[in-house]
């Protein structure tokens, strides 16, 4: 477990409820057998509930440093995403790893989106895939609040740094986000 630093042990006793230990749901989901760079890291301090910015090259496994953490604790994995494209990949490439994910955004129908939320409110969901614009629409942090949220990743947010913030302007109002889930 090349760069994993915590137990499966220590984790439980930092977050005190029981998990799942990250090599085994790597080997056992994802097939693959040691982590690569810094993913361990990324996922010990996620699983010790650690506020983490992780800046990594297209391939070296990103999505797996929030995707682990996320079912090794009870409970969903928020991901805020700005490409709608990369949610619905991300959805689909989960589903066939055999992982309830689903996607809230433009794309999707008023039928659908009740359909997520009630997934999700119903606990069968392991990671929900959002927009920054649905999330801070309406009553969906409210929604939020009804279950128990183990991460919250902001995926691609270099979108942020290369067009600003006034290409996304609810970027800026992802803040948020600390206030209803410290």
């Amino acid at each position: 477990m090349a760069g994993f630093e915590a137990s499966a042990q220590d984790v439980t006793a930092n977050k005190g409820t029981s998990v799942r230990d990250p090599a085994t749901v790597m080997h056992e989901v994802f097939g693959f057998s040691a982590f690569r760079g810094l993913q361990g890291e990324v996922i010990s301090s996620l699983l010790q509930g650690r506020d983490v910015v992780a800046i990594m090259p297209t391939g070296t496994g990103k999505s797996l440093c929030y995707q682990i953490p996320a079912l090794c604790s009870p409970g969903v994995a928020l991901i805020v995403s700005p490409l709608i494209a990369l949610m619905n990949g991300q959805v689909r490439s989960m589903g066939e790893f055999g992982i309830a994910a689903a996607a809230l955004n433009s794309s999707c129908s008023a039928s659908e989106n009740r359909k997520t939320i009630g997934r999700l409110l119903r606990g069968e969901l392991s990671l929900l895939y959002v927009s920054p614009e649905r999330l801070l629409m309406g009553d969906m942090l409210s929604i939020l609040k009804q279950v128990t949220v183990n991460t919250i990743a902001v995926d691609e947010a270099h979108c942020v740094s290369q067009w600003g913030h006034d290409f996304r302007p609810e970027y800026r109002q992802l803040r948020q986000l600390a206030e209803h889930f410290p």
